[in-house]
């Protein structure tokens, strides 16, 4: 049986940059929809936190058929802790967006070590939105980023400023990671579905792009096994 892990952000809220917090979560449909899509095609799905503690969903998100699939997700209340998982137990990592995985997941160094020993491996690692920057405390065996000239796409500055956030935050997920070194591409318009393989990453732009993202994983499972 295939295993994927979904890392979950433990936050819910952001310190923004005048030092108030902005209420968030996990972006529900971006949880709901490639959970769905995985465990349609017969992947089984575990999830884990920080502390293995019960994620918050972002309520800004939220709406009757995401919650209806969420109630059926029963780990989500008792999720494992990330920092006792094994690469060894899971064949692929995916991780939804929402603003909160910049609060815990970007800044863990335990987080980043365990996608730098996946990689390492061959497991492909996955993220939506503002998911990937989870990525960015993953190190190479050299100390410089894991994905550094890595393809990849991610929740854009446009689309930011479009939440009404732009202006408040302490940092813009798409500066971080072109400063990190990532080439990272998006769609031709805001809020367009845009997914980038490259190598092991998988990363998806926006809300639209979490379904046609764990297609492309289940595309780079079914490869792997042949």
């Amino acid at each position: 049986m295939t295993t994927a892990l979904f890392a979950v952000t433990a936050a819910d809220r952001l310190r923004l940059a005048d030092g108030s917090e902005h209420p968030c979560g996990y972006w529900p449909e971006e949880l709901v929809t490639p959970h769905k899509v995985l465990r349609d095609a017969g992947i089984d799905v575990m999830v884990a936190t920080p502390g293995g503690v019960a994620p918050t969903p972002d309520p800004a998100g939220m709406a009757p058929e995401w919650k209806s699939y969420l109630d059926t997700v029963g780990d989500l209340a008792t999720p494992r802790s990330l920092e006792d998982i094994e690469p060894s137990e899971i064949d692929l990592l995916f991780v939804p967006g929402g603003h909160a995985p910049m609060a815990d997941l970007a800044e863990s160094e335990r987080f980043g070590a365990l996608v730098a020993a996946l990689v390492v491996k061959g497991t492909p690692v996955a993220a939506v939105c503002h998911g990937p920057a989870a990525f960015l405390p993953a190190r190479a065996a050299d100390g410089g980023w894991l994905f550094d000239g890595y393809r990849m796409t991610v929740f854009t500055n446009a689309e930011e400023r479009d939440t009404g956030l732009h202006e408040r935050m302490a940092w813009l997920a798409e500066d971080r990671l072109r400063a990190a070194g990532g080439v990272v591409s998006a769609a031709a318009e805001p809020w367009a579905e845009h997914v980038v393989v490259d190598r092991t990453l998988h990363t998806g732009q926006n809300p639209a792009s979490a379904g046609p993202l764990a297609q492309a994983l289940i595309r780079t499972v079914v490869a792997v096994r042949r």
